[in-house]
């Protein structure tokens, strides 16, 4: 199931322009270029940030997602019919023969379960051509990037037109590694509604994460760094022969 954040149709539609700034995206467009990528699986694709830019440059792009209200906001974008769009997961995907599957932001913490991200690495295997790759990051936990998820570091409030001012914040839950729990708010001013959205993340060690793509049949090829978190997250680069 998705977090309400983007599960719920009103958080999804704000979700845009609550994070208007997208660089993260940067370096993984840089890497279906470096490849050469024609064709694109987004795993998590979320509201379709990331599926649109690489459509708009010709490639051809599967964005799946368990959120339907986040797929319903991609859908709603202009260009969003030259992309592929699926609710559901990677853990049982159509037939595809992809060159580069993608998980970017928090998409490969946010799955948790360690059953389910077993099956979202065989499923994704399944749907790479051979040779084709699978990108991803994912928080080193020596930053410790919990200790930062406090009301006093993030509270916010934005102007968002439709939507008046929305005060969001971030609230530590449960820190119980390798999984730690927050909650995000969201008070709408229109109407004093505030609500909620609990998470949970999985902050997997580098080893922990070559191994189980081993495990799979992948060969990894690279343990790159965030350009815009430098020491602070692991990008995975991962191949199947």
């Amino acid at each position: 199931m998705a977090d309400d954040c983007f599960a719920h149709p009103r958080l999804a539609a704000i979700y845009d322009p609550l994070d208007p700034d997208r660089g993260d995206l940067d370096a993984y467009v840089q890497m279906a270029e470096e490849f050469a990528a024609r064709r694109v699986l987004d795993i998590g694709c979320g509201t379709g940030v990331f599926a649109l830019l690489l459509a708009g440059r010709g490639i051809e792009v599967v964005g799946v997602d368990p959120a339907r209200a986040s797929v319903d906001v991609a859908r709603a974008k202009p260009g969003a019919e030259r992309v592929r769009w699926i609710c559901g997961d990677a853990t049982d995907l159509p037939p595809l023969q992809v060159d580069l599957a993608t998980m970017t932001a928090n998409v490969a913490q946010a799955i948790a379960d360690p059953q389910t991200w077993q099956k979202t690495l065989r499923g994704t295997r399944e749907a790479l051509r051979p040779g084709g790759r699978l990108v991803f990051e994912t928080r080193d936990p020596a930053g410790r990037a919990w200790e930062e998820w406090t009301r006093e570091r993030s509270y916010r409030v934005t102007e968002l037109p439709g939507a008046g001012s929305v005060e969001t914040w971030v609230e530590l839950i449960e820190v119980s590694l390798p999984l730690v729990t927050f909650r995000q708010s969201f008070g709408f001013t229109v109407d004093g509604r505030v609500l909620t959205s609990d998470s949970t993340l999985r902050f997997r060690e580098q080893e922990e994460v070559e191994r189980d793509l081993l495990s799979h049949g992948y060969v990894v090829e690279d343990v790159r760094d965030a350009p815009d978190r430098l020491g602070r997250e692991f990008v995975f680069l991962a191949r199947r022969p």
